[in-house]
């Protein structure tokens, strides 16, 4: 674009290479916006529930990923179309807000796009539909409140929260470990939760992983987990009652910042240059032995000689520790990361009343345990598995799960699952839509038809007729007067959600509705789209 004047000296727009771009405007663009957002929700529809199906999704350097957490595959997805990076965007959004639901609030997405597209066909204005939408979305949040149940939980009772993370579970790989797996989850985020201030930090629950043994050897250790060794072989592999110095600074002589030359022509020089760097290295020992550590944890590596001095005066030492993995162990151990020796005193050491180092089947993988430390806030679910896909499917799974036992902390109301609470509210919003005299009422029915979406990818995923069983269930609902009743994705024999212990969390649920309508808004505002020809 360029700014150009006439012989009046009034300004114009010059648009350049106008022939190169292709533009879409009005309904066609509207049309072709919907069109791709639905290709999006189309993918993952087939993911969605317990019995949904795995993605396998292959890098450009060859590395594969099987999953169906939703905002996973979308991650992983190369797209190109704006309007699909926006349905990758909702998906992250709700996973950083929420943590679950990512492939629900995609596939109510495309829902809503879909309803928007036959609206259109109708003549309806977009305008029409995003206001329409927008009042619709408004009564199904109000009415998950008023169907939501409070969970009453303390660290006695933990059941509702272990119930309640089984229900994200049962949706993975791992689900037939979903109990103990969930039972970890929640004792994570116990261990570090501040039950007053109905806060929890995520940060200090570390996930770690290995290949090897079997995913019911998946452990919750109430410490730190590194995956290093003792820097010499014969340091001893059990320190009880340790004495952690945690170290920013080498084992090394320190280098002078200017370019310098040293000059060695005999050998007395070279002489008086070891013993001075023997020197150094022996102060440096000396001063970790008087302040009273037992191990040193060091964020760098240090040369054979001092690491010889280190193991000839019985003094264990860690060597390349990353530094997430430093603050951690300072948190758990309650010392100072110490960037200096000469600042070394022992009030900054940190307390641990075991650090093993702990082998792994006939390989020589080893790595280290950190126990018993003087704050345990800080703690390690370590993942077993038969290969890396499987580690990395778990700990995403254990991702999901840490999230939903923090959103209950933070918010003990909870609604059924299993597509209860969607059918409760698409029989809400179809009863409210009477009393909107105007257009938008067409708008508010095709909402409450967007909410049949979820029970409806449930049942079909399921292997049941999709039709058939919602309009039982919305039946049943409706005689019952009972909002519990969902889609028997198990075939456990009772459609009540109660009975079968489906739960998820109401902050999850309204986040969904509430994302999905932003963006369904936003895509049926854009009338013109402008884009560069491809090459």
């Amino acid at each position: 674009m360029a700014l150009a004047f006439d012989e009046y000296g009034r300004p114009f727009f010059i648009l350049k290479e106008q022939e190169s771009k292709t533009r879409l405007r009005g309904l066609d663009a509207q049309k072709s916006n919907i069109t791709a957002g639905r290709a999006v929700a189309r993918i993952l529809r087939s993911s969605l529930g317990p019995k949904g199906m795995d993605k396998m999704l292959q890098s450009p350097d060859g590395d594969i990923t099987i999953t169906n957490d939703g905002a996973t595959i979308l991650e992983q997805m190369d797209v190109d179309n704006q309007i699909a990076k926006l349905m990758v965007d909702l998906s992250r959004s709700q996973d950083y807000e929420i943590g679950d639901g990512t492939t629900g609030v995609v596939v109510m997405a495309g829902a809503l796009l879909e309803q928007a597209g036959n609206l259109l066909d109708r003549g309806i204005h977009p305008i029409r539909i995003a206001e329409g939408y927008e009042v619709a979305s408004r009564m199904a949040v109000e009415n998950l409140e008023k169907i939501a149940h409070k969970f009453e939980f303390g660290e006695a009772d933990v059941e509702p929260l272990i119930q309640t993370c089984m229900t994200t579970l049962s949706s993975k790989i791992v689900n037939r470990c979903k109990r103990s797996l969930a039972e970890i989850a929640v004792k994570a985020v116990l261990a570090v939760a501040d039950l007053e201030r109905k806060d929890v930090n995520l940060d200090l629950i570390k996930v770690e992983g290995k290949v090897g043994g079997k995913l019911e050897d998946t452990e919750l250790i109430y410490g730190i987990v590194v995956d290093k060794d003792m820097s010499h072989p014969q340091m001893p592999k059990q320190i009880e009652d340790a004495k952690i110095a945690i170290l920013t600074c080498p084992f090394e002589p320190p280098k002078p910042k200017t370019k310098h030359k040293v000059d060695i022509d005999t050998v007395e020089k070279f002489e008086t240059l070891r013993k001075q760097e023997q020197q150094y290295f022996d102060d440096m020992v000396k001063k970790c032995k008087d302040v009273g550590a037992t191990l040193v944890i060091c964020q760098w590596g240090f040369d054979d000689e001092a690491n010889h001095l280190l193991m000839h005066r019985n003094l264990p030492a860690v060597r390349w520790v990353g530094g997430v993995e430093l603050e951690l162990i300072a948190i758990a151990t309650g010392g100072r990361i110490v960037p200096r020796f000469q600042e070394l005193t022992p009030e900054k050491l940190g307390l641990a009343g075991l650090v093993r180092e702990k082998a792994f089947g006939t390989t020589k993988d080893r790595m280290l345990y950190i126990e018993h430390c003087a704050n345990s806030r800080a703690v390690t679910i370590f993942i077993r598995g038969g290969n890396k896909m499987m580690i990395e499917e778990t700990k995403r799974s254990i991702h999901d799960a840490l999230c939903v036992a923090r959103n209950l902390v933070r918010n003990n109301s909870i609604v059924y699952g299993g597509g209860s609470a969607e059918i409760a509210c698409s029989l809400a919003v179809e009863a409210g839509a009477d009393r909107y005299p105007g257009v938008e009422q067409y708008a508010i029915r095709a909402f409450a038809e967007a909410l049949d979406s979820i029970p409806m990818a449930l049942a079909e995923n399921s292997g049941l007729q999709p039709i058939e069983t919602l309009s039982a269930v919305k039946h049943q609902q409706v005689k019952e007067n009972n909002p519990c009743c969902g889609i028997d994705c198990s075939d456990i024999g009772t459609n009540d959600m109660r009975e079968q212990n489906v739960f998820e969390t109401l902050i999850g649920k309204q986040q969904q509705i509430l994302l999905a309508t932003q963006v369904v808004k936003m895509i049926l505002k854009i009338d013109d789209v402008i884009t560069p020809s491809e090459f």
